[in-house]
């Protein structure tokens, strides 16, 4: 199937625009005219523009954060839709969504909606993005909908960022712990063994495991680095699978210590999500699927669809995420109390503030405990190297005494 973009005439008379999807141009001009329409002008779509930038590097969260806080702003201010377009491919600073404004502004000027037109780019915008979209055009709130999502996204992209600022000093210095032992077992104690070897086979027991370290890493270093590769490949290729992902985003979970923090972030990104779709309008079975995807988690895509079954069958949402076990009991009788008093995203979002805080505090914590541990057991590491080089020596000049 292909799509034609088609200017025509109704019955009534009225000129119109707008898009067809056919398997030639052939069949769009007969299935317009049995629709009644006089077609006057019928093209397909350009396919190639849509490639090459469905196949660009995607765009960063912040620019994403930015075009979807723009396209808000805009239509807010009354500007038709395709004049929003134009001006955010004019201001925007990213090459992918230049492009892809002004592809999405033919689209809506040949009649697509917005959200038809950004679906077209899913490297860019998933479905959660614009099913949400949808629903903002179809209950005629699009500026609100649209408003909600940028500020989704603008708290991710504050949220990773925190993150990011408060791993690096923690990542610098376990990486400069694990290049200080690299150096001293593959460098320093490689020049000493010598030194050893003349003092006899009565070493201390620290010193030979010191040496068999050593001559293990020194002998097998390749052998290391290529098994170490084909791990990281392999586990890579089993995470792709379902199971593997599900494994490991379950294994993630139970973790000790991060865990919960771990659990927390996902619920709370699940509860904002699921509270923004159904504030614009997206079906309840639909938002609990697409909420389920945008968790981040396999686990709780499985879970979510399960939710989703439950509710189907007549279960109210509260009753389904209660048995389905893998929800806190705060976000259970929050969603209750949303149902009861009709105001679900309401308390969907208050749930996910409640989260949110709980995760900053918990990564505080675990920033703090991570630094000393490294530094502790970088002291212990240096530590038995000192002394295993150190005991042979002093027990020499005993002997020599």
């Amino acid at each position: 199937m292909s799509s034609f973009a088609y200017t025509a005439v109704e019955p009534s008379g009225k000129k119109r625009t707008g898009v067809v999807e056919a398997a030639s141009e052939e069949a769009a001009i007969a299935s317009l005219t049995a629709e009644g329409r006089y077609v006057l002008e019928i093209k397909a779509q350009r396919q190639a523009a849509q490639i090459s930038i469905g196949g660009q590097k995607k765009a960063s969260r912040q620019d994403i954060a930015l075009f979807t806080r723009r396209l808000a702003d805009l239509s807010a201010a009354g500007l038709p839709l395709d004049r929003v377009l134009q001006v955010i491919g004019e201001q925007s600073e990213s090459p992918q969504l230049v492009d892809i404004s002004h592809q999405a502004l033919e689209d809506v000027r040949t009649g697509l909606p917005v959200s038809a037109a950004l679906a077209k780019f899913p490297k860019q915008f998933p479905s959660v993005y614009t099913e949400t979209l949808k629903a903002g055009e179809a209950s005629g709130q699009f500026p609100e909908v649209a408003g909600k999502l940028a500020d989704f996204q603008e708290n991710e992209v504050a949220r990773r960022s925190q993150l990011m600022s408060a791993l690096i000093y923690p990542t610098i210095l376990a990486m400069t712990a694990v290049l200080v032992v690299i150096f001293l077992l593959t460098f320093v104690v490689p020049r000493l063994s010598g030194v050893f070897k003349s003092l006899g086979d009565d070493l201390p027991a620290t010193t030979k495991m010191l040496l068999a370290t050593t001559g293990f890493l020194t002998s097998n270093g390749t052998m290391i680095l290529i098994g170490l590769g084909v791990a990281i490949v392999a586990f890579r290729a089993w995470v792709a699978t379902e199971a593997g992902a599900i494994a490991r985003d379950t294994m993630l979970l139970k973790a000790p210590v991060v865990g919960k923090v771990i659990s927390k972030a996902v619920i709370s990104r699940f509860a904002r999500v699921l509270g923004t779709l159904v504030y614009g309008g997206v079906p309840i079975l639909d938002a609990l699927s697409l909420a389920g995807l945008a968790s981040g988690n396999r686990l709780f895509v499985k879970t979510s669809n399960q939710v989703a079954d439950d509710v189907r069958d007549g279960k109210p949402i509260n009753e389904s995420m209660r048995d389905a076990g893998s929800f806190p009991p705060v976000l259970v009788h929050m969603v209750a109390i949303g149902e009861e008093t009709g105001d679900l995203p309401k308390m969907l979002g208050r749930v996910a503030d409640s989260l949110d805080f709980e995760v900053d505090t918990g990564m505080r914590r675990l920033t703090a405990m991570v630094e000393p541990i490294i530094v502790l057991s970088m002291g212990v590491i240096v530590g038995f190297v000192v002394l295993s080089v150190l005991l042979p020596i002093v027990q020499a000049q005993d002997l020599v005494k």
